[in-house]
């Protein structure tokens, strides 16, 4: 089902509501929610602050200044709500109003604060979680998944969750809470206008925002989908920059980006089409509903149900209370993307692993290995069946065949990065099925053909095999590769940047390196994939030295197309499509 949300995921079709998305984003706050009660209370005595700033210092000065006009008009103030303020002497209303503005200042800052410590907390706690996840998945559901838009995932779609942790929550809960106390005080000078004020606050804070939002959610979708993608082409076309020049494919590929980026830059037009349709028409309906406002209150002053500081407040109020609401309203200029960014990470961290760790069972020592009547197929292609073999302590076994011949999705198998669909692959007599997962790593060393160098130094490279192996350890380990003697020649030696992917080193010397790797994680199970298949005579001949002189008494599975590379196997098996012969 995960799957199946992920798959939507990416043809841009949301499998939740907002709503639903937003709750699950919402239930990571838990662990944080006393700062965001207090970011709400902040929040909302700061817009009542504002608000009544608004109301105070504009009443106060008219009744200062306008005081004889008002009563020529028949007006008078009254004895109670508002009028108490505007009956003070001027310097006290003006300490008041100076207290407000500060008080204002701090607790918008207090309330800012409070919403960003959350978010950058959440987004830490997100991104372990991304990155748990993404252990859980590999290898099996990550081989052949788009990297680029995983990249986008682990990136801008997390990062862009800050405007959710950071300025929605809170504004919503405040807009909530503003709103009623507003309407309490609105209420107290005339209930109609309450209600009028009721219809407002709902129409600019609930009514245009869900509308606009419909509107923008399949587009939001695509363009978080379609900025992945992007991500993804510029990712390979960096990778293949040399083919790209050597086959002159470098106009071909500029086009096609223009053609990825005028995509994404008309969807992010769409987008902006419809920010701009919506704050238009929240500002207008906040005009027809201030409007209306001064029009009923003046019909409330002309039937007497208001003073004229009951018809002059109400309106003050409703006109200055917008702005939570108005906040509100705004929020979904980027919820969209927002929501779509929730909605992919949310169905990666639900995505459910093809390969379950095991943990709490009795661990195992190595004493052999080996497959029985073994099934195994990618979707509808049958790799492996019925395949058998042993694998007996200490002796290094070959598995010869042509590519594609399922030599290395046994080796994987072996490793369990995928589980056998008939049959067993047992270590030590058990099902690794049984076998806890960190006993199984422990267990076994795995080179692969391509072994994967990060941007940094060669003694980091090695050091992945043992994590806080000292540097003796590490030099031990390139020795038994064959690898130190080139390594110290150079200007840096260990200390040496292997450049992105390894680029500043060949072929043999990358696998030199993952060889390194593989003894230096000292494991008494040594499966080697294909180790010299891209390497000239002479660096095979090095490779395969190295492994005779390097592996001890360690038991090793040596897969390869290569006849050559046999003559290190103390045994060697032919395999033709999955059957051993």
């Amino acid at each position: 089902m995960n799957e199946e949300k992920t798959l939507d995921t990416k043809n841009g079709n949301s499998r939740r509501s907002g709503v639903c998305i937003m709750g699950r984003l919402i239930g990571l706050v838990k662990p944080l929610l006393p700062v965001m009660a207090l970011a709400i209370v902040l929040g909302t005595l700061g817009y009542l602050c504002a608000i009544f700033l608004t109301i105070l210092a504009g009443y106060g000065l008219m009744h200062i200044l306008l005081e004889p006009l008002i009563e020529l008009m028949g007006g008078s103030l009254s004895a109670s709500g508002a009028g108490l303020f505007l009956r003070m002497e001027p310097q006290t209303l003006f300490i008041i109003l100076i207290v407000m503005a500060v008080m204002r200042g701090i607790l918008h800052y207090g309330e800012q604060y409070c919403n960003h410590f959350i978010a950058f907390k959440l987004l830490a706690i997100i991104r372990h979680q991304v990155f748990a996840a993404l252990r859980k998945l590999c290898p099996a559901k990550l081989e052949g998944r788009d990297k680029g838009n995983l990249i986008s995932v682990i990136t801008s779609d997390i990062e862009l969750l800050e405007v959710f942790y950071a300025h929605t929550i809170s504004p919503v809960a405040i807009a909530v809470l503003t709103s009623f106390v507003m309407l309490l005080f609105i209420g107290g000078i005339s209930p109609l206008a309450a209600i009028l004020a009721l219809a407002g606050y709902l129409t600019v804070g609930a009514v245009i925002p869900l509308y606009f939002g419909k509107q923008g959610a399949g587009r939001g979708m695509a363009f978080r989908n379609g900025f992945g993608s992007l991500n993804s082409f510029i990712l390979d076309s960096l990778r293949g920059l040399d083919e790209t020049i050597q086959y002159g494919q470098g106009e071909k590929r500029r086009k096609e980006m223009e053609e990825r980026s005028d995509r994404l830059a008309g969807i992010q037009k769409d987008l902006n089409r419809l920010e701009a349709g919506q704050r238009s028409v929240t500002n207008l309906t906040i005009l027809l509903f201030s409007f209306a406002t001064l029009s009923l209150m003046i019909v409330l002053k002309q039937a007497g149900s208001v003073d004229l500081t009951g018809m002059l407040t109400g309106t003050a109020a409703m006109m200055g209370s917008f702005g939570p609401v108005t906040a509100l309203a705004s929020l979904s200029n980027n919820l969209n993307q927002t929501l779509a960014s929730g909605e992919r990470v949310l169905s990666l961290l639900e995505e459910e692993p093809k390969v379950e760790e095991v943990s709490g069972a009795e661990n195992v020592s190595f004493s052999d290995a080996q497959a029985d009547n073994v099934d195994f197929a990618y979707e509808e292609e049958q790799i492996l069946k019925g395949y058998s073999i042993h694998i007996p302590k200490g002796k290094v076994v070959g598995i010869h065949g042509a590519s594609g011949s399922g030599k290395s999705t046994l080796l994987k198998l072996m490793m369990r990065f995928w589980d056998v669909q008939g049959g067993q692959i047992r270590i030590s007599g058990r099902d690794v099925r049984a076998i806890n997962t960190e006993n199984l790593r422990e267990m076994e060393s795995y080179v692969t053909q391509e072994t994967v160098l990060f941007h940094d130094s060669i003694a980091n490279n090695i050091a992945v095999g043992k994590p806080g192996a000292s540097r003796e350890e590490i030099m031990d380990a390139a020795k038994k590769a064959s690898i130190h003697d080139f390594i110290i020649k150079l200007p840096k030696g260990y200390d040496t940047e292997v450049g992105e992917l390894g680029d500043n080193l060949s072929g043999g010397e990358r696998q030199r390196i993952g060889i390194a790797r593989a003894f230096l994680h000292d494991a008494p199970f040594l499966l080697l994939d294909e180790p010299t298949s891209n390497l000239d005579s002479l660096n095979e001949g090095i490779i395969l030295k190295s492994l005779k002189e390097g592996k001890g008494d360690k038991t090793v599975i040596l897969v390869s197309h290569r006849k050559s590379t046999m003559n290190l196997a103390d045994r060697v098996y032919e395999m033709d499509h999955g059957r051993l012969s």
